[in-house]
């Protein structure tokens, strides 16, 4: 899945903050998720739709860590094929077909990162404190 192999990639490699693009093919069955379930705040379920087919795909996200110091992405991405598009986040299993190039650029001089927000569970990014 392209979140967790690119926290993993941040881990091995000491990148705790960047900007990432992925461009290529993903995977028919991939999952987005594409928005909340019910327009509810106090329990956000999120709405998964699973991508039929391979489809081309375009996403851009951030790598901040969590207060425990883990890389964590956020990325979303727009998916196609034959004039049908989906767009939402990566995180419910976005998987690559054959090539996806990631450019990954990091950011220094901030120590901003993801604090959980009580409310809804979601690591927000912070900035500097």
């Amino acid at each position: 899945m392209l979140n967790d192999t690119l926290e993993a990639f941040a881990r091995e490699h000491g990148v705790s903050r960047a900007l990432a693009y992925y461009v290529g093919g993903v995977a028919g069955g991939s999952r987005l998720v594409v928005g909340p379930d019910a327009g509810r705040t106090d329990a956000v379920i999120p709405l998964v739709h699973a991508l039929e087919g391979t489809q081309e795909a375009f996403a851009v996200g951030t790598l901040f860590p969590n207060e425990g110091g883990d890389p964590v992405l956020h990325m979303h991405a727009a998916s196609g094929r034959e004039g049908g598009a989906s767009v939402g986040c990566t995180r419910a299993g976005m998987k690559t077909w054959l090539v996806g190039e990631v450019v990954l650029i990091e950011i220094l001089g901030t120590k901003a990162f993801r604090k959980t927000d009580p409310g809804t569970g979601f690591e927000l990014l912070q900035a500097n404190e």
